[in-house]
């Protein structure tokens, strides 16, 4: 069944989103153990990873970043680029909604430039995130999920279409989705019907991003009719700045991590 919700958020609720990498870095939000992990996933090549183990989990969620998908993960855990990415940021909330977390960087034979650009449709990234889900499954009860943005929906929604559980996902939600792309196949082009799991849909109403018009967004969720469930988000306000295909504002959700984390961690937990 397909739906289409706004979320509604009150003035309070998208300032409490305003705040919220204060509320990260204070103790109204736990920080999780996070920890770096290299998961062999083809002959040869790993994948290094931000591995955040949530107590009593009932599912767990792989984050994908958008852009070039290089994360430069080090081997202390930090991170050489984007960590200001949607998905890479609040990963933390991800964890304290009660989910078993993992943030991939590129593989090891893709940690130079372009990374990830022109590859996330190749059959090496459908083999890494089938490793990346086998992985977490030998570790983690419950669901695996693909949770994309912006690029990273490119990604998630490969799989899904390519790998059906459980080989691959129980499920995907797509923020600031790649609704049309000139250079490459954005999600609405891909074979959506071989979709058996649930899919969310999270979208800003301003994404200026010139590759997620927001006046597609429906016309994905009606494409959506093999999914068991699927749902599309809208959101509202927050801060916006800087590059409309960047994550420092509304393609990027930005002021509003606490609420659409909330809401896509709900969605997965139902």
């Amino acid at each position: 069944m397909n739906t289409l919700r706004t979320t509604g958020w009150r003035p309070w609720r998208v300032a409490l989103g305003m705040v919220s990498g204060l509320v990260l870095a204070g103790a109204a939000l736990a920080q999780p153990t996070e920890a770096v992990v290299d998961v062999p996933t083809r002959p040869g090549v790993t994948v290094r990873a931000l591995h955040l183990a949530s107590p009593e989990a009932r599912a767990s969620v792989i984050l994908l970043a958008g852009g070039h998908g290089g994360l430069q993960l080090g081997s202390d855990g930090r991170i050489g680029w984007g960590g200001g990415n949607f998905v890479v940021r609040t990963r933390a909330r991800w964890a304290a909604a009660g989910l078993n977390v993992l943030v991939p960087d590129a593989p090891s034979d893709r940690q130079s430039p372009p990374f990830l650009s022109g590859q996330r449709q190749k059959p090496e990234h459908l083999a890494d995130i089938e490793a990346l889900v086998a992985w977490l499954r030998a570790r983690s009860p419950g669901p695996v999920w693909l949770v994309g943005t912006s690029r990273g929906t490119q990604s998630a929604g490969y799989v899904g279409t390519e790998l059906p559980p459980p080989r691959g996902p129980d499920g995907l939600v797509l923020t600031a989705t790649i609704l049309t792309d000139p250079q490459g196949r954005a999600v609405p082009a891909m074979p959506l019907d071989r979709l058996k799991v649930p899919v969310l849909l999270v979208h800003h109403r301003q994404d200026g991003c010139s590759h997620c018009a927001p006046e597609r967004a429906p016309a994905l969720l009606a494409a959506l009719g093999s999914a068991p469930r699927s749902e599309l988000l809208w959101f509202d306000g927050g801060i916006n700045r800087g590059d409309p295909c960047e994550a420092a504002g509304h393609h990027g959700f930005a002021g509003l991590d606490a609420a659409v984390v909330e809401a896509a961690a709900a969605w997965v937990l139902r």
